[in-house]
C-alpha cells in the first residue's frame, strides 16, 4: 500500500487533511494550528511532497523524519504534522479493520467522561449555560471564565480590586447554580499575572474547581509552578505546548496535576499518547484539549480509550446538536451545525456525561461528500484586545 495523495481541506475555521492511498483507503486529520492554518496548510503540502509514494503504515518513521528534517518547529508546523499522523493511524486502522484504540493497546474503558463548553458575555448567559448544561446531563462543564468572554474590539479597564474580587464572586455564583453535581472547569486564558492567579485561586478554592486551567501564559514553566505551589487548586495546562519535551518541563517543576495536550498539535495520536505515558509516570491525568473539530474529538478519544490517567475530554459545543435544537438559544452559530455536514460517524453523549467509544475502524469518522461545499472556509483575522490605555492585555 503506498500514499497518493496528500488533500489540505479548508472547512469552516477547521483545517483537516485528507490522504488517499492506492488500496482505496483514506485518513482524515486535523491541524490545531487554528490561528495559523494558512501557514499549517503550506506546511501539510511541504510535507506531502514527501509523503507521496511511501508505505503509510510506517508512522514512526515518518513522524521522525518530518519532525527532524529541519529545525524549524512550532505550532503550524506541529499542527500539520499532527494532521498528518492521525490520519496515518486512521489509515492503519481501517487497514487492519480495527479502531486506532486497538492497536493502541486495547480499551482500558468503554466511554469517556467530557466536559461541554459554556460560553457567555454576560454572567446571566454564562449561568443559565451551566444549568442547560446540567438538564442535558453533563456532570462537568469548562471553558468557564469568571471574566466572561468579551469582545476583543471592546477596551478593557477594572481596578485589581474589582477585576478580583468580581471573578470570586462570579464562580460562587457558578457553583451555587448546579451544586455540587457539575464540576467547574474554570478557564482563564492566560490572562492573569503570577501574583494575581495566585490571589484569585486562594479566593475561589472553597467552591471546589476541577481544575485552574491556564492562569498564566505558558512562555515561562516556572511561573506555572509559582502558582502551582501556593494554591490548593489541581492546575491544567498544556494546550499550546506542541511537544513531549514541553510537558516533561512541566511535569518535572511539579507545576500541572492535568496535562492538556492538543491532539492535533503535539504530533498526533503518536505525541498524545507518548505525553499521556509520561504524565502517568507523574500520577498526572490526562485531558485532552479540543475546541476544534469532530476529527479533533475523534482523535482525542483513542487517548481516552487507552490511557489508565485519562481524566475527562473537553467537548466542543455543537457534536451534540440534534435537528430541534435550532431553536435553543443555547445552541451556538452556524459553525456548530457545519460539524454535522463535515463528517459521519461522530461518538454519541449518551445523556450523562459521557461519549461512547466507538468500535468503527481507524478513527471512527467519514468525510461526507459534499462537505467542501456545504463548509466553506471562513479565515480568523488578527484581533487582539486592547487595554483603555492602549496597550496590548492578554484574552
Amino acid at each position: 500500500m503506498k500514499i497518493t495523495k496528500i488533500t489540505p481541506l479548508m472547512l469552516d475555521r477547521y483545517l483537516l487533511v485528507k490522504i488517499d492511498t492506492d488500496a482505496g483507503i483514506y485518513g482524515l486529520g486535523e491541524s490545531g494550528a487554528w490561528g495559523y492554518l494558512e501557514a499549517s496548510q503550506a506546511a501539510i503540502e511541504k510535507f506531502g511532497r514527501y509523503l507521496v509514494g511511501k508505505d503509510p503504515l510506517k508512522i514512526e518513521h515518518h513522524w521522525q523524519y518530518m519532525y527532524r528534517f529541519s529545525h524549524f518547529r512550532g505550532s503550524a508546523i506541529m499542527g500539520a504534522l499532527s494532521a498528518i499522523d492521525i490520519a496515518l493511524w486512521d489509515i492503519m486502522g481501517k487497514h487492519f479493520d480495527v479502531p486506532v484504540h486497538q492497536l493502541l493497546g486495547g480499551k482500558v474503558r468503554d466511554k469517556a467522561r467530557v466536559y461541554y463548553h459554556v460560553f457567555g458575555n454576560t454572567k446571566k448567559t454564562l449561568i443559565d449555560g451551566i444549568v442547560d448544561a446540567k438538564k442535558r446531563g453533563f456532570t462537568a462543564v469548562g471553558h468557564l471564565t469568571p471574566f466572561l468572554d468579551e469582545e476583543r474590539d471592546v477596551p478593557y479597564f477594572k481596578t485589581h480590586a474589582n477585576k478580583i474580587n468580581d471573578a470570586i464572586e462570579t464562580v460562587e455564583k457558578y457553583r451555587n447554580a448546579v451544586g455540587n453535581d457539575v464540576d467547574l472547569c474554570i478557564e482563564i486564558h492566560r490572562r492573569m499575572t503570577p501574583t494575581e492567579a495566585v490571589q484569585l485561586g486562594l479566593g475561589i478554592e472553597k467552591f471546589n474547581p476541577y481544575f485552574f486551567e491556564d492562569p498564566v501564559t505558558p512562555d515561562n514553566f516556572d511561573e506555572m509552578a509559582y502558582v502551582a505551589e501556593k494554591i490548593n487548586i489541581p492546575i491544567a495546562t498544556g494546550e499550546r505546548f506542541t511537544s513531549i519535551w514541553e510537558f516533561q518541563m512541566a511535569l518535572s517543576r511539579n507545576s500541572v496535576q492535568y496535562v492538556r495536550p492538543d491532539v492535533c498539535l503535539v504530533g498526533g495520536i503518536s505525541g498524545a499518547r507518548k505525553i499521556a505515558a509520561l504524565a502517568e509516570a507523574h500520577h498526572v491525568g490526562v485531558v485532552p484539549h479540543n475546541p476544534l473539530s469532530p476529527v479533533s474529538t475523534a482523535a482525542c478519544l483513542q487517548i481516552a480509550a487507552t490511557a489508565p490517567n485519562f481524566a475527562l475530554q473537553e467537548y466542543p459545543i455543537g457534536e451534540d446538536i440534534q435537528p430541534d435544537d435550532m431553536d435553543n438559544p443555547f445552541t451556538p452559530n452556524q459553525h456548530s451545525f457545519n460539524k454535522a455536514n463535515m463528517v459521519s460517524g461522530m461518538s454519541k453523549h449518551d445523556g450523562n456525561g459521557y461519549l461512547i467509544l466507538s468500535d468503527e475502524p481507524g478513527i471512527g469518522l467519514e468525510l461526507k461528500p459534499d462537505a467542501v461545499e456545504k463548509c466553506p472556509p471562513k479565515s480568523r483575522e488578527v484581533v487582539t484586545r486592547l487595554h483603555e490605555d492602549g496597550s496590548v492585555i492578554d484574552q
